[in-house]
């Protein structure tokens, strides 16, 4: 590769990436792919999926307690309606000891587990929980 050939790579190269990042501005990282419809099913296996999710999101899914959830209900998030079930937890810390408990939102898109929700008191508001003793009796 010639000198002008390396010099013009050197500077489109950042232009071109720069283009491909700002197309999807102000689009949030989906596991799914979302196609805009407002009418969303519901998620039937929201129970299950849940379960399976919370396996691999907590560092340590064995010993949950105080696990409670509310049914998915529809709710505006990021400007789209989408299917919010909210999950209330303790889970146990690398040491043994509980964590406070923590409120988490599970975004459902076309009837599939999305995305988790950290800060979810916005979405979780109102929310009316149930015992969910699946969590609570994950394993490994």
């Amino acid at each position: 590769m010639g000198t002008s050939a390396k010099f013009a790579a050197t500077v489109l190269l950042p232009i071109v990436l720069a283009a491909c990042a700002g197309s999807d501005e102000g689009r949030s990282i989906t596991y799914t792919d979302d196609r805009g419809v407002s009418n969303q099913p519901f998620p039937n296996n929201y129970k299950g999926d849940i379960v399976s999710f919370m396996r691999t999101y907590l560092n340590n899914p064995v010993g949950v307690r105080n696990a409670v959830m509310a049914e998915p209900i529809q709710r505006v998030v990021g400007g789209r309606l989408r299917y919010v079930s909210c999950l209330r937890f303790s889970p146990r810390d690398s040491d043994g000891n509980y964590a406070e408990p923590r409120e988490r939102a599970i975004l459902y898109v076309d009837g599939r587990l999305d995305r988790i929700i950290e800060n979810a008191s916005e979405p979780c508001a109102g929310a009316v929980y149930a015992p969910f003793p699946d969590l609570e009796k994950m394993a490994r």
